[in-house]
């Protein structure tokens, strides 16, 4: 089962995802990034190849897409914010 990240764990894994433009989110235990892209059919091509490995770990994040546009937030529903699921997601939709 998944946890919620513990105090060291959260310094471990989110200080290279802050460093590489992933932002806490105020008032949540969540991260957010937005990404912007050349057009819209590049946006949406890189939402479908993310939705695929969503899919794949059972973890969907919150996001929001206007043209080229996509904000993603990610933390786990189930322990109440960020787990090492978040984490992951984050580490793959930077890779995409």
């Amino acid at each position: 089962m998944t946890e919620k990240l513990s105090d060291t764990a959260r310094k471990t894994v989110l200080e290279p995802l802050l460093a590489s433009g992933w932002e806490m989110v105020e008032g949540r235990d969540a991260i957010t990034k937005t990404f912007v892209f050349q057009d819209f059919t590049e946006a949406f091509g890189w939402m479908t190849r993310a939705a695929l490995w969503a899919e794949k770990w059972n973890h969907h994040p919150e996001w929001f897409n206007v043209y080229k546009t996509v904000t993603v937030t990610l933390s786990t529903h189930d322990v109440g914010g960020l787990s090492s699921l978040d984490a992951k997601l984050a580490r793959k939709l930077d890779s995409l």
